[in-house]
């Protein structure tokens, strides 16, 4: 869990409307094909999740890790219990040129990547 969570002054809790969401599906890096997605160290979902990735292999989608990734927007929902999944990107320059900047605008934006990325986002929700 992130140091930020582990100092607040109260504990996270699921609240009973959140306890109505099975997952999260996050994209957070931006423009960039999808490759795969961090498990988070939830084995139960392996066989689920590679069942649903293999008609995306022609995608370039084909990499399930149990690794626990962290500093995305996924990390509030898993700390409360939340099953919550971030996707595997191509980076894109997101990390060195525009992340949280000024050059991060809609423009920036893949077309490809974006419809590549709608399609199995569709799919797993």
């Amino acid at each position: 869990m992130p140091e930020w969570l582990r100092k607040q002054d109260t504990p996270l809790t699921l609240k009973p409307e959140q306890a109505k969401v099975s997952a999260d599906f996050n994209v957070d890096n931006g423009t960039g094909k999808i490759r795969g997605v961090y498990l988070q160290e939830n084995e139960g979902v392996e066989p689920i999740f590679s069942a649903w990735m293999q008609p995306f292999n022609d995608l370039g989608m084909s990499t399930l890790t149990m690794r626990n990734t962290g500093s995305t927007d996924h990390v509030s929902f898993d700390a409360v219990g939340i099953p919550a999944f971030q996707f595997i990107q191509d980076p894109v320059e997101y990390m060195t040129r525009t992340h949280h900047s000024n050059a991060d605008v809609y423009e920036r934006i893949q077309r490809e990547d974006m419809m590549q990325a709608a399609v199995i986002l569709a799919a797993y929700v």
